[in-house]
């Protein structure tokens, strides 16, 4: 798999896993860490995540839990237009929009985003692919769906998802490096279904692009274990090492620091097993 190029860094896939901090600017996040009304927190919130060993950096301004609130484009427009200014400005890392409505990647972009975060696949706003060759940015695709029925294999009919997702990109320009998938851990999956989609993580890379998953502080977690969205952090350290040893290329995590020294740890490990074949 070729390196990509996104926003002055190099990104050396197969080389090591890569940690992506996740900036929440909306007040209803499932994670509790919403900063809402307040660009400067969430700038400085994304600066010691890099200082922490972020290598990237996920701003989004709408929560995507059950029972959200939606809001309009010029809302979520609001939340985050200052904050990716400022971390682009700042940070010396790849920033990220995760949306899927074509006007905040449009606003995104202007603010210095170079990564666009598609929390739908193109399945909403299919535009956004041909944005993404213009201005030259990475897509993630992420499977998502309404509800938890799966006619078929559910690994099959995510890995169905996300390739169509990916032949438009493609076919919209898109360099194959720059294509990048993701599972969508948490959206339209039980708990057991998340569970069998980490398990199976392997399959996903058939597909040739690189790997994002994104676990932090979710509630298969959550049920698992019996505890709150705040003190998940040794449930998803488990989450995030199962997913470097699986073969994800990127890990989207709210605990930077800790997370940083769980996937250096498993990268050890994984490229010894990579030795013994």
């Amino acid at each position: 798999m070729r390196s990509a190029e996104i926003a002055g860094r190099r990104f050396d896939w197969g080389q090591r896993t890569f940690v992506m901090g996740i900036i929440n600017v909306s007040p209803d996040s499932f994670s509790g860490d919403g900063i809402d009304q307040n660009p400067d927190a969430a700038v400085s919130q994304g600066l010691l995540m890099v200082r922490d060993g972020a290598d990237m950096l996920d701003v989004g301004g709408q929560s995507t839990r059950p029972g959200h609130y939606p809001i309009g484009a010029a809302e979520e427009i609001g939340r985050t237009e200052r904050v990716v200014h400022g971390l682009a400005k700042d940070s010396r890392v790849p920033v990220s929009i995760d949306t899927y409505k074509l006007e905040v990647a449009e606003a995104a972009i202007d603010a210095g985003a170079t990564i666009l975060n598609d929390v739908w696949a193109l399945r909403r706003s299919p535009e956004i692919a041909n944005l993404a060759v213009r201005r030259g940015c990475a897509v993630v695709l992420m499977h998502n769906q309404d509800g938890t029925d799966y006619a078929g294999d559910l690994m099959d009919e995510i890995k169905q998802v996300l390739a169509t997702a990916r032949d438009h990109a493609l076919a919209a320009g898109l360099a194959p490096e720059n294509v990048w998938l993701d599972p969508g851990i948490g959206f339209g999956k039980t708990a057991d279904q998340n569970w069998e989609v980490m398990r199976r993580l392997p399959e996903l890379r058939e597909l040739g692009h690189p790997v994002l998953i994104g676990t932090s502080r979710k509630s298969f977690i959550g049920k698992l274990l019996d505890l709150p969205v705040t003190d998940r952090l040794e449930g998803t350290a488990a989450t995030v090492a199962a997913s470097v040893m699986l073969g994800a290329d990127v890990v989207r995590v709210h605990d930077v620091r800790v997370m940083k020294q769980v996937v250096t740890v498993a990268d050890r490990i994984a490229r010894v097993v990579d030795r013994r074949g």
